[in-house]
């Protein structure tokens, strides 16, 4: 009888849990109707170009929410963009090379060069309410975040194994089908972990964009990176402790709620032809995989929608034939549709260029000079600060990667710690530093360093994490050496993540440029020998021909970079590390 009595106990428990979940899942989606139609109330109201930053403990609820809305929303777009953008540049053989320059220049050039024509044109847009400057913001905050998610997507559909792709094409797969059961699954591990990084990255751009001055006016929007820079600059270090200790709070938050389950979630994608014993387990997971509201909902809307659409493109003329998988490498001819954009891109580069060129007259011979002993400094910097980021972030991401019972307890340290933007606590890193005898050359090398490894090292956990089960068998049942291990099949598992990794690293260091050579202390502004240094300080002081002519340079080393090392590196990933039979 006790024991009849303890099961039917549990299974009472066990039938509660799903209505509990429905209705923290219902409480969830009421909060964010509730902080939809608050935002929307702020957003349309009357432009404020500066709003008092108070320091109180309590203001700190309401920096929050506004900060992570602003984060939140560049992610969304950031996310769309980058899976539009790399698809086309996977599959438009004439645009691909340029898409990738372009992709590639855009990375690297600071937040703040995009500070400018971002903002005036969304004020002049919307002259008449806050949306206007919420948007400029939220487009400085996106420019942090898309390159990378865009680079990930794109080499995921690039090393998409040869016989899954021709699979797809036996079976008369069309585009949009290609796209879902394939090549968005395969992307998955490499998008997921990107994002953490990008998120992070977007917490290091709130610092720049939350608070700035353009030419003689002074922007700040109520959020965490004003009041934690209002906190740098009046000396208040109880608040700044506390806008930091908040910014963790949001990360642990964020980590628990969102991306542990995803990881979890994204497991299912791996490539491999055995089931791996060890997997990453998310509780927050297993509870949404309980909701009854949920599973009907889902299931209603592939039922009611998804379906359907399946159907529909099965008997679409695509599917009717069975076409070569080279077959769209070897077209060719006239597209007028080609044709009509790159002539309207070739006319607008062409007008940018002569308006370059005419406000470019106004540089004198000194700030010239100055502008190219500043890049080759801060080309040695961000170079530095790669090798120096490569050489642990390779050894133990795969460590990570590889061993879930190591993942599940550095892994949250790991995501904490790129999160928490490094220009919150790089005041308290400087201050450390002026005591102990040092200054800013050895800090803007730390900052560089804080805004660049972790785009290696998330991408190399994803590379380890990608590395099918029945190979790391097939390893140990031959038993590999470590060396063996490493040379045929770890670095060679993990080589297209890695050059992914470096790329946007590389970009990383020359936007973490603008912050680690030129800061404000109090009532001092320090600066050093760099290009990140001219374009601060020409930011601050309206002289966009500087600026202008700083980005140039800028862009010109990373084509530089990309001609002679990424791409070659790009085309080794895709052909002898490429992940097939």
């Amino acid at each position: 009888m006790k024991v009849q009595y303890g099961i039917a106990r549990s299974l009472v428990t066990v039938r509660r849990w799903p209505f509990f979940i429905d209705v923290g899942v219902g409480l969830c989606a009421l909060a964010l109707f509730f902080a939809m139609v608050h935002t929307g109330q702020y957003w349309f109201g009357k432009p404020v170009q500066v709003v008092p930053i108070s320091l109180k403990g309590s203001s700190l609820p309401l920096y929050a929410f506004y900060s992570v809305i602003r984060i939140g929303i560049a992610y969304v777009l950031s996310l769309v963009f980058a899976i539009a953008y790399g698809y086309t540049a996977a599959y438009n053989k004439r645009l691909e090379s340029w898409m990738i320059a372009a992709l590639d220049i855009l990375q690297s050039i600071p937040v703040l060069s995009f500070l400018p024509p971002m903002l005036l044109a969304m004020i002049a847009l919307i002259p008449t309410h806050q949306l206007g400057i919420e948007l400029g913001v939220i487009l400085l905050i996106f420019t942090g975040q898309v390159w990378n998610l865009a680079f990930s997507f794109y080499s995921s559909i690039k090393a998409v194994p040869r016989e899954m792709s021709e699979a797809s094409r036996i079976y008369r797969y069309s585009a949009w089908q290609r796209f879902w059961q394939l090549e968005m699954p395969y992307a998955v591990i490499g998008l997921v972990w990107n994002s953490i990084v990008s998120v992070a990255n977007g917490w290091f751009a709130l610092m720049a964009c939350e608070m700035f001055q353009l030419k003689q006016a002074n922007y700040q929007l109520p959020g965490l990176g004003s009041y934690i820079q209002t906190a740098t600059y009046e000396g208040n270090m109880g608040a700044l402790v506390a806008g930091i200790f908040t910014v963790v709070l949001i990360v642990v938050a964020t980590d628990q709620l969102l991306w542990r389950p995803l990881i979890a979630w994204s497991e299912k994608f791996k490539f491999e032809q055995v089931e791996s014993a060890d997997r990453v387990k998310s509780p927050v997971l297993e509870l949404l995989k309980r909701s009854t509201l949920i599973n009907s909902l889902s299931a209603r809307i592939v039922a009611g929608i998804g379906e359907p659409i399946y159907r529909r493109l099965s008997q679409t003329k695509e599917c009717k034939v069975v076409r070569p998988l080279d077959e769209d490498t070897k077209r060719g001819g006239f597209d007028l549709v080609s044709w009509v954009l790159g002539f309207a891109g070739v006319a607008l580069v062409g007008w940018g260029a002569t308006r370059g060129i005419l406000m470019m007259r106004g540089v004198t011979g000194h700030e010239l000079t100055v502008l190219l002993a500043g890049a080759g400094a801060t080309f040695l910097r961000v170079n530095g600060a790669l090798v120096i980021s490569a050489l642990w972030t390779i050894p133990v991401g795969v460590a990570i990667g590889l061993n879930p019972k190591v993942a599940a307890i550095v892994q949250p340290f790991a995501q904490v710690l790129a999160s928490v933007p490094a220009t919150a606590f790089f005041p308290i890193l400087l201050i450390v530093l002026i005591k102990l005898g040092g200054g800013l050359g050895i800090g803007s090398m730390a900052l560089m360093l804080l805004g660049t490894q972790w785009y290696i090292l998330f991408n190399v956990i994803a590379g380890a994490m990608s590395i099918p089960s029945d190979l790391k068998e097939a390893a140990s049942l031959y038993r590999f050496t470590r060396w063996q291990r490493w040379t045929t099949l770890i670095l060679p598992g993990i080589f297209p993540y890695l050059i992914t990794g470096m790329v946007t690293a590389s970009g990383g260091a020359w936007n973490a440029s603008v912050f680690a050579e030129y800061t404000k202390l109090q009532d001092k502004t320090l600066q050093i020998t760099g290009l990140g240094a001219q374009i601060s300080s020409a930011t601050d002081t309206g002289n966009f021909p500087v600026l202008l002519l700083a980005t140039i340079l800028i862009s010109l080393m990373v084509v530089t970079m990309n001609r002679l090392v990424w791409r070659r590196l790009y085309r080794l990933a895709e052909t002898r590390f490429k992940l097939e039979g």
